[in-house]
């Protein structure tokens, strides 16, 4: 079992950005090395690249994905990268293999450019017993991490606490993985965990006891440094349908209270915004945890 406790990938504060390029960056025709420096203007310090359609080779040159990280860097813009959802590692044999051409693809675009973590949809239950499914996904990922290793691939893999109740990745699932797949980073996605469970992160407790799980499974250090994917939620019986903004009340969880865990237990995740306004929710999901920590201050 692989523990965390003595991982730390980023400066130890908590980051926020987009995933994907804001809408109003395109409008304003800027071009992808642009754009840390364009979100360190509005306060922000990360971002998602969004790899999603990917096949089996990047879409991206090499020299593009290095200007990124470039800028990245000269900007203090914190880079992670979402690899293909053409994924299933629980697929027919065919199935698999593609699948982890797919992330190879994913990863190797993603340590050109010098993200810290390669975040990943991990498949379908599909025809199979969860157990045997997971099983399969489980040693997909072990011989592609032994894969990046040949490669000399310094990216982390990311697999993601998933929303729908046929797709692997419920939460014990994924701190399995962590546990027993050298080179990972824990991800959680906090909208995902609010609609699979039919609304059930309604507290601040909510919030409390999953980040007590991960760090029982896997170290202080892991559950503080958590990579995060955050979004109000529309759900159905079967878990995820919609992502919503911050501003539409109907629509949980609600990010202060996430804040206040993150200020209880001293933590410093990369929050990654989801909403359908991307950096102008991680603004607002910055602001907030601002002021839970001023607040936090005064009760002291």
């Amino acid at each position: 079992m692989f523990r965390m406790e003595n991982v730390n990938f980023m400066a130890e504060r908590t980051r926020f950005g987009p995933a994907g390029v804001p809408p109003m960056f395109r409008l304003m025709g800027a071009d992808l090395p642009a754009v840390p420096k364009l979100l360190r203007e509005e306060g922000l310090d990360a971002l998602e690249y969004e790899a999603v359609r990917w096949g089996p080779k990047p879409q991206i040159s090499e020299d593009l994905a290095r200007k990124l990280g470039e800028a990245a860097r000269e900007n203090d813009v914190q880079l992670s990268l979402h690899g293909s959802y053409y994924v299933n590692l629980s697929g027919t044999r065919e199935v698999v293999e593609a699948s982890k051409r797919r992330l190879i693809a994913s990863a190797i675009a993603a340590d050109w450019m010098g993200a810290y973590v390669m975040v990943f949809h991990t498949g379908f239950y599909g025809k199979f017993e969860k157990d045997f499914a997971f099983k399969t996904c489980l040693t997909a990922i072990k011989d592609v991490s032994a894969q990046m290793r040949d490669l000399g691939l310094k990216v982390k893999l990311g697999p993601e606490t998933m929303g729908r109740k046929f797709q692997v990745g419920t939460l014990d699932e994924i701190l399995t993985i962590n546990q027993e797949v050298e080179g990972t980073q824990f991800v959680i996605d906090w909208a995902h965990m609010h609609a699979i469970q039919h609304g059930g992160l309604k507290t601040a407790e909510d919030f409390r006891l999953i980040a007590e799980k991960v760090e029982q499974a896997l170290g202080t250090e892991a559950m503080r440094s958590m990579h995060c994917h955050f979004s109000k939620i529309e759900y159905t019986t079967l878990g995820e349908k919609k992502h919503h903004t911050l501003d539409e009340e109907r629509f949980g969880p609600d990010f202060g209270n996430l804040a206040k865990v993150i200020v209880d237990f001293g933590m410093h995740p990369t929050l990654i915004c989801e909403s359908p306004v991307l950096d102008v929710d991680a603004i607002k999901m910055k602001e907030t945890l601002e002021q839970v920590i001023e607040s936090h201050k005064l009760t002291r």
